[in-house]
């Protein structure tokens, strides 16, 4: 096969805005995982996909070539399997009540998540603040609690598509990361490879998004359902809102307190609403739709299932959640209606006190983050609490504040806040 490629002929294709063809992807990205394609090539041919495009079918044999670098996990047990993927947003927390909760409604959720990077929380760095839960397990030790739970929550397993992991540590450090055809093939590879049967997108759109427009979170939609469908898989996404942070607490024990309110029937409206509908399209996915989620979660049968799926993962549920040393409030200014509060802000705030990661190797402090103890639509007094800043390091709070510089706006009366959810397209 390398007698008929090399990587210099695939990098001029595409520089020169042509289709690759099946064999120069499988080749290429093989090649690639292999060593034999160095990683200079394989830049620049990452920034010619980004200048010039992938189509849809090229994508998705891309696609293909990435799970095919690597194993793939057979998730099937005696019910349908349903995973969730979000392409990551500001206490963005849904996965933590979803899976349990769809998982009481009678599918299987398997959930191999990712780490919080830059002002995007992750979800295993959440669950790690609850004391002894643990993120890595076995691929016998996931199908175990599959059947047993019906929900696993933990880190994808090292042999799952590691051209992907190759590729984008490549990506990050050559300005190639915001192309579609790149970011769509990244996510569907690993979630296809996983096995699942069906999976529910929830593509974020706005400030604290990746997708800063409407346009482009409805054009890597598009891409994200194309890849499943050419791989016969069951597919739907939601396009959210995300210029506001979703529920109140952004941060990583924060935010799974939150989530536990939310699974003990409570929590803030905005993610109960979000949890609910993305539990009916998994479940709808998952040919279940005759089970009304909401229902489940107001029972306390999805708690339940949380309670199981934490203990079975070494974590105690009960034990208290660590809290930051020091708090700092933010207030308002001046009276008035809380017109707008920065999703993108409050990330990097939460980041900069402790929550997040700049690089991939460093700690996140299970307590810091922020709370929000207003939101848009809110009637502020002046001198009334706004934020939270939660940290263990107090000398982070001022690059914290700068970063809310202009996050939040009081108004004499702001507009009723939009929909949450944007518009849901289907496989």
């Amino acid at each position: 096969m390398s007698g008929m490629h090399t990587a210099v002929d695939v990098i001029r294709a595409k520089r020169d805005g042509h289709r690759l063809t099946d064999d120069q992807i499988d080749w290429v990205v093989d090649a690639y995982t292999r060593g034999e394609v160095a990683d200079e090539q394989m830049s620049a041919l990452a920034m010619a996909v980004f200048l010039n495009g992938m189509d849809a079918a090229e994508t998705a044999r891309w696609t293909a070539a990435m799970i095919a670098s690597g194993s793939t996990l057979d998730l099937r047990v005696d019910r349908p399997t349903v995973d969730k993927h979000s392409t990551g947003g500001v206490g963005d927390k849904i996965t933590l009540p979803l899976a349990p909760l769809v998982a009481a409604c009678g599918a299987a959720v398997p959930q191999l998540s990712g780490r919080g990077l830059g002002h995007t929380g992750g979800t295993l760095d959440k669950l790690e603040a609850i004391p002894g839960w643990r993120a890595r397990l076995s691929d016998a030790e996931i199908m175990a609690q599959l059947a047993d739970v019906g929900a696993v929550v933990c880190a994808a397993t090292e042999g799952l598509a590691p051209a992907d992991r190759k590729l984008y540590a490549l990506r990050d450090v050559t300005g190639t990361v915001e192309s579609i055809p790149l970011i769509a093939s990244s996510i569907m590879s690993k979630k296809i490879a996983e096995g699942a049967d069906a999976l529910v997108l929830d593509v974020k759109c706005g400030s604290g998004a990746f997708m800063k427009t409407p346009a482009d979170a409805r054009a890597l939609a598009e891409a994200l359902v194309e890849i499943g469908v050419a791989h016969g898989r069951r597919v739907s996404a939601l396009i959210t809102d995300m210029s506001v942070p979703l529920g109140r607490a952004v941060g990583n024990a924060l935010e799974v307190a939150e989530s536990v309110d939310v699974l003990r029937g409570g929590g803030p409206e905005d993610v109960v609403a979000l949890t609910v509908a993305l539990a009916r399209e998994m479940l709808s996915v998952a040919g279940l739709s005759d089970v009304d989620p909401a229902e489940v979660l107001a029972s306390g049968r999805a708690y339940d299932v949380w309670d199981r799926m934490i203990r079975a993962q070494g974590g105690d549920p009960d034990a208290p959640l660590p809290t930051a040393e020091h708090v700092h409030t933010v207030t308002a200014d001046r009276p008035g209606v809380l017109a707008a509060l920065d999703a993108y802000a409050v990330g990097v705030a939460a980041w900069r006190l402790g929550a997040g990661r700049a690089r991939k190797e460093d700690p996140v402090q299970a307590a810091a983050g922020v709370l929000c103890l207003a939101k848009p639509g809110d009637v502020v007094g002046e001198g009334a609490p706004l934020l939270e800043l939660h940290t263990d390091t107090p000398d982070a709070i001022p690059a914290a504040l700068a970063a809310l510089e202009d996050a939040v706006h009081i108004a004499a009366d702001a507009p009723a806040p939009g929909p949450l959810v944007l518009d849901t397209l289907r496989g």
